[in-house]
């Protein structure tokens, strides 16, 4: 369970993001934003995943009881798994920390273009409903492991929550075509750097050392952002905040969650528990923007809440490696 709740707190985490930039100062821009996010964020999630992790070796290295045989969940001997900690610099674990830095990189302008030309709801919903599904297809591509039926089904009630909310927080006038993009582009991106993590901690990197690669690998790509946007906002008190909160906490700390929450989940079940960010966004637009939801959106947040609860219920330990699938 321990797992399932630093997962649901990085969500909640996550769904502070669009209230944070609606205080947050004029004159910002969706590529500002997301390139200074990283800037700050990705720093300091390098900062705390090699501490962390430089920190578990240690403990690692302290003489022990020698370990019993016993078996996984999915059968296999624990034993026979690869030992978590400092493991050589393959081509394919380069790849694929690259990989999570580039797409955390590039789900920020994605997700807040999305949030721009959509609104913050219906952009929210739109990039973190369809990350579940991008990334549930992605896993079974990579391991032919059909997700259980209670992701399934806990799936589908949290997608029809969702879609509840689309709808109640539109104006009538349909969401932009460009930010629809822009949305599915950023739940794409998140459900890709899922899988990629996923594949590391399966490989036997431990996740706090995957964690410290994507904060570097996107600060990196970041700074790349930095010469094509405007960062005049950043001087004000409410700039310098807005920015610290963005990349502190719903960076370096939830991803360090996320990450090591992943380690003993799928990647698609995690997508699906990030489901919770569209819930804590409705929820500090009522309670803190003064937003007012329409009764069917009203009803989105019952169905997704449920949806979260069920899969919570029926979680179990995956098998300990994709591949097995």
């Amino acid at each position: 369970m321990l797992p399932v709740l630093a997962v649901v707190i990085a969500a909640v985490l996550f769904g502070t993001t669009g209230t944070a930039q609606v205080l947050g100062p004029e004159g910002t821009s969706p590529l500002g934003v997301g390139a200074m996010r990283l800037v700050v964020g990705g720093t300091a999630l390098a900062l705390l995943g090699f501490g962390l992790a430089r920190r578990q070796r240690r403990r690692a290295t302290t003489p022990a009881k020698r370990p019993t045989m016993r078996r996984s969940p999915g059968g296999t001997p624990a034993s026979s798994r690869p030992a978590i900690g400092r493991r050589p610099l393959t081509r394919r674990a380069f790849v694929l920390m690259a990989l999570t830095g580039i797409c955390l990189a590039a789900y920020q302008p994605l997700f807040f273009l999305g949030t721009e030309r959509s609104g913050v709801a219906v952009g929210t919903v739109i990039a973190l409903g369809s990350a579940p599904v991008l990334a549930g297809i992605i896993e079974w591509a990579l391991t032919r492991r059909i997700p259980r039926r209670a992701w399934m089904v806990a799936t589908a009630l949290a997608l029809l929550g969702v879609v509840l909310l689309a709808l109640g927080a539109g104006d009538g006038g349909g969401a932009d075509p460009i930010g629809v993009l822009g949305s599915l582009g950023a739940g794409a991106s998140f459900a890709v750097f899922a899988n990629a993590q996923r594949r590391l901690m399966d490989d036997g990197w431990d996740p706090f050392t995957v964690a410290g690669a994507m904060g570097l690998g996107s600060a990196l790509t970041a700074l790349v952002m930095l010469p094509f946007t405007s960062l005049d906002w950043i001087g004000e008190p409410a700039g310098i905040a807005m920015a610290l909160w963005l990349g502190i906490a719903t960076i370096a700390v939830a991803y360090t969650l996320f990450t090591w929450g992943l380690q003993r989940l799928t990647a698609a079940t995690a997508a699906t528990l990030t489901l919770a960010e569209p819930l804590t966004a409705a929820s500090l637009g009522i309670t803190v923007l003064g937003e007012r939801l329409a009764p069917v959106a009203l009803a989105g947040l019952a169905v997704l809440g449920a949806g979260l609860v069920l899969l919570a219920w029926g979680y179990r330990t995956p098998r300990p490696f994709a591949v097995e699938g």
